[in-house]
């Protein structure tokens, strides 16, 4: 669909979120109507006035017969300045005509205010429902797909380009809503003023329109490639702050400079041609629109100095600043359009990670899973993450209140075996089953509630530690908390610490040491009570004394639960149920320690090569 030459298809997914403010944008469109007005009835009463005051124009004596035209309107307000000139003398109504016109020109400009007062509720609560919109995707979205993305770019979608999403769309609101009706209200005037003047000027404005829409075009070009630039800088910034301590340690800082430097310098260049693209829009629409002024001027002036015409000269007048009118509406359509296309850039960036599609989805007829009561079954699992098979016929049984373990090469599958649980990703072959039931017949909320994560890299939030082991329960207690911590031999050291369970621990808990950051996690998981435990080399990171700590606690997290542990020391597995090991997607060799040992297979050589370090 289009309006007044735009289409209104160039922002097609975030017009729908103007839906639900659609009370606010009706009042702006109402005080926009009413500002337009009372702006043209200031400009059209002065000069058939001053016509009358100094006697260019002979007074209106009798009112003619009512009739629905622009005519009978301006013989009516003759009559009554000519009224006002007989009883009360030219000075009386000199003042009661500025009184009047300063009346208009107060009332134009409250409903101009009105209009963008109402129009605030709409700019926000776009930008909140896309913002919403957009943080819920990234929640929802697999794991697979960040994989292939930087977090700086996500970031400045988030901020930057939603941003210019912001005044791409409030610049089509006003552009559709305001500047149009004045367009088309002072044109209807002209043209019942003088209609051939009025078909000339329609005439010479498309090629305006035209020379816009190209440089246009351009822009959005050259904005989408600056917003990617944006996203690599945020990217370079966020591995900055995340690598400080390798950059400094290997003398990287000048490399990192040049790098940020060259990257910037990039950003710099597309940003000036942004600019000087986007400031165009008024000198172009001001050059054209005055170039019609003049042809106008010359040409209805010179039909009233030669008396040819049909226009006196007072309405000749009025038609020029009528006209006159037209430009700043023009001019601001025009810089509209150019936010527009720089915002559809924009726009696209932001759609890719909406529409992106959601793989792991619940089924149709999904069922809550309940208590836990049997086991898990992998049965012949294959999955592949799309540069050749990472996991090729995986089958084994967990049984409920046993542990099983799994071992193995880096790179052999164990992280991607267990993410499989908890539906990080979906399975490309085979099926795992708990108590009898596909995975992927299951809610994912009651799936996901079967399982306490614990792994070597502990992702812990800005917040207080409280808040972080609460995390999985936020209804707890402080009681539950500290019950929780003490089974994680937490409790001590965060007692000791400035403000005990209410001390914020920074970003990712840089205030916390390794193996405190470890004990937060598994209190976590405590709070959580979970019937399957994943312990995914939960201990590698630690120093001796901080293993010991936290391999205590996940003994207490252990007992009567059913457990699935990937471990690179082997020494923290002798006693349980099972040992799988993993070689290149497949399991090699099962067993118990004792067994496997003596087996004199792949197992035996990575407990040797322990023993030997």
């Amino acid at each position: 669909m289009y309006i007044c030459g735009i289409n209104m298809k160039i922002i097609p997914s975030t017009f729908k979120y103007v839906k639900p403010y659609w009370k606010y944008v009706s009042l702006n469109i109402v005080f926009n109507l009413f500002g337009i007005i009372f702006g043209l009835f200031s400009i059209t009463l002065a000069i058939p006035f001053l016509g009358l005051l100094f006697g260019t124009e002979k007074p209106v004596a009798e009112l003619a017969p009512f009739a629905l035209s622009a005519g009978w309107i301006q013989q009516y307000f003759n009559y009554l300045i000519s009224s006002i000139i007989a009883v009360s003398g030219r000075e009386t109504a000199l003042m009661w005509m500025c009184f009047t016109i300063l009346t208009m020109f107060f009332f134009k400009n409250l409903c101009r205010y009105l209009a963008m007062y109402f129009l605030a509720p709409v700019r926000n609560g776009i930008i909140m429902d896309i913002r919403n919109a957009l943080y819920s995707k990234i929640l929802v979205l697999p794991l697979s797909y960040y994989s292939s993305q930087r977090k700086g770019d996500i970031m400045t979608r988030m901020t930057s380009d939603v941003q210019e999403i912001e005044w791409s769309v409030m610049g089509a609101i006003e552009m559709i809503f305001r500047d149009p009706p004045t367009i088309i209200v002072y044109l209807i005037t002209l043209f019942v003023m003088s209609p051939q003047l009025t078909l000339i000027s329609l005439l010479l404005l498309p090629l305006s329109a035209l020379l816009i829409g190209r440089i246009g075009k351009s822009l959005k070009r050259t904005s989408s490639k600056g917003m990617q630039k944006t996203g690599d800088l945020l990217s370079i910034i966020e591995e900055t702050l995340g690598g400080l301590r390798i950059i400094k340690a290997f003398n990287a800082e000048k490399t990192s400079t040049n790098r940020f430097e060259a990257n910037n310098n990039d950003l710099k260049r597309l940003m000036n041609r942004i600019y000087r693209k986007k400031d165009l829009a008024s000198p172009i629409s001001e050059v054209l629109g005055s170039a019609v002024i003049v042809t106008i001027m010359w040409l209805g002036g010179k039909a009233v100095l030669n008396g040819t015409g049909d226009l006196s000269p007072e309405i000749f007048m009025t038609y020029i600043l009528v006209f006159s009118q037209i430009l700043p509406p023009a001019k601001m359509i025009s810089q509209a359009w150019y936010n527009i296309q720089k915002g559809k850039a924009s726009s696209a960036r932001v759609n890719e990670i909406l529409d992106a599609p959601v793989s792991i989805v619940e089924h149709e007829n999904a069922i809550d899973i309940g208590e836990f009561k049997n086991e898990v079954v992998f049965n012949n699992v294959q999955f592949t993450y799309g540069n050749g098979p990472t996991l090729i016929d995986i089958s084994f049984t967990l049984k409920k209140g046993k542990s099983i373990a799994l071992v193995g090469q880096s790179g052999s599958g164990k992280s991607t075996l267990v993410d499989l649980l908890p539906r990080f990703y979906d399975v490309t072959g085979g099926e795992i089953l708990i108590d009898g039931l596909n995975l992927n017949q299951a809610t994912l909320k009651s799936l996901r509630t079967q399982f306490g994560i614990v792994s070597q890299e502990n992702i812990l939030f800005n917040d207080t530690v409280f808040n972080n082991i609460a995390q999985a329960k936020p209804s707890a207690t402080e009681e539950e908390v500290m019950r929780a911590a003490k089974i994680a031999n937490a409790h001590d050291f965060i007692l000791q610490m400035e403000n005990g369970y209410t001390t914020m621990i920074g970003d990712r808990g840089h205030k916390l040491s390794g193996g405190q950051r470890q004990r937060i996690s598994i209190a976590r998981a405590v709070l959580k009570n979970p019937p399957i435990l994943i312990l995914d080399e939960a201990t590698s990171a630690l120093d001796t004394e901080s293993e010991r700590l936290v391999q205590d606690a996940l003994n207490k997290l252990m007992q009567e639960r059913t457990s699935l542990i990937i471990a690179h020391r082997l020494s923290t597995i002798q006693h349980v149920d099972e040992i799988l090991v993993m070689f290149e997607g497949r399991i090699v060799e099962r067993g118990t320690h004792k067994e496997l040992l003596e087996r004199d297979g792949q197992y035996r050589k990575l407990y040797n090569l322990q023993a030997f370090k």
